[in-house]
This record gives structure tokens, sequence and C-alpha cells, in this order.
């Protein structure tokens, strides 16, 4: 493991040499941190899943049922932990999202157009799972729902920062009961 993953996780030793114990504390963060973005993200998009969904139409003209919005929801969630991959490779930090800047908004913004396109185009138009409402406003070209798509965009953002102030308080509180 780099120093460099030593010191974002707070566990910089004066050693090169990593502690079995301090690549289980660096884990577990990352296990708290992954999960803390599915909660979140399931949790935020759920709403937004059910007041879409009259622009959708399932197969036999039904309605969308709310467990296949909660379904969607969980997606979303593996959509934003996709996202959160995604800047960690591109900007070479794991807790990237925290303090994104630039960079990272331009990470959440093409991963989030990408997912959403890739996603809407597979659902509707490759396997049909369901089908746009008269309702649904549409993204010329790709064919593609402009609420999803939108949704891809303004919620990874909203996550990642609640996300990254919830750590923030975590990591304080954990500071003050070890008497740091």
């Amino acid at each position: 493991m780099g120093s460099r993953n030593r010191i974002e996780s707070g566990t910089s030793h004066g050693d090169e040499n990593v502690s079995a114990s301090s690549s289980e504390h660096w884990s577990g963060d990352l296990v708290r941190q992954v999960t803390m973005l599915v909660v979140v993200a399931v949790l935020v998009n759920y709403p937004w899943e059910r007041l879409q969904s009259p622009l959708y139409v399932h197969p036999g003209r039904a309605g969308i049922p709310w467990w296949l919005c909660l379904a969607a929801s969980l997606a979303d969630g593996l959509f934003v932990v996709a996202i959160f991959g995604v800047g960690w490779i591109a900007l070479g930090r794991r807790r990237w999202f925290e303090q994104p800047g630039i960079e990272g908004y331009i990470v959440m913004l093409i991963s989030g157009v990408a997912i959403s396109v890739g996603v809407e185009w597979t659902t509707v138009h490759v396997l049909r799972w369901w089908t746009y409402g008269e309702q649904m406003p549409l993204v010329p070209i790709v064919n593609i729902g402009l609420v999803p798509l939108t949704q891809m965009l303004v919620l990874p953002p909203l996550i990642f920062r609640g996300v990254a102030v919830v750590s923030r308080y975590v990591d304080s509180m954990r500071a003050k009961a070890c008497g740091q």
C-alpha cells in the first residue's frame, strides 16, 4: 500500500511497512465509505424514481410499481459506487469526492451521462423492460428520457456532498473518542 492511501485514511506511520491492523483499518474505512454511499444513494434516488415513474409505462400498459422503483434505486446506488470508483482511478484519491474540485465534478458529469445513456438505451430500446410515456421529454439524437439523464447529473454530486459531510463528522467524533 502506498503512503498516499495511508495518509488518506489517517493511518500514516513513519515507515513504509503497513501493519495488518493499519490495513484492516483502511479496508474497514473503505467498506464504511462504500456502504454509506450506497445507503445515501438509495435514500436520495428512491423519491426521484417514484416521482418519475408516471413518465414510464411497464409492459401491458401498467404503471411502474413501488418495488420496481426500489430496485431501480438499488441500481442507482451501484451506479454511484461506479462513479466513486471512476473518480478514485481518474484522480488517484480514494476520498476525492470530499473536495472534488473541477476535475471531480467533471468525473461525476461524464460518468453520470455515460451511465444514464447506457442504462436508458439498454433498458428501453434493447431489453424493452419499459417504454416512455407521452409526458417523458426526450433527448434528441440518443432518444432517451431527459428526466433520468438529469437524475444522474444532479443527484450524484448531492449524494457525494452528503456523504463527505457525514464522513467528516464521523472522523471528528472518532478522533475525539480516541483523544486526538
